[in-house]
């Protein structure tokens, strides 16, 4: 059975925010607005959706 995978898409900017949230946008791959990349349904990226969702768009896929 696969694993569901998460599209995100980076949709605000990051300036003007705080170097936490700038590196959790980056610790999820995204490094410029709208770039879109997939990772895998696990709590700990949950937990960086969760943090930065004011900045992000998420898809749910079954790739």
């Amino acid at each position: 059975m696969a694993a569901k995978k998460l599209t995100v898409t980076l949709r605000r900017s990051l300036i003007g925010q705080k170097p936490k949230t700038r590196a959790t946008v980056r610790g999820l791959g995204l490094r410029r607005m709208n770039q879109t990349v997939q990772h895998d349904d696990t709590d700990a990226i949950r937990g960086m959706l969760h943090k930065v969702k004011h900045l992000i768009e998420v898809e749910e896929s079954k790739k």
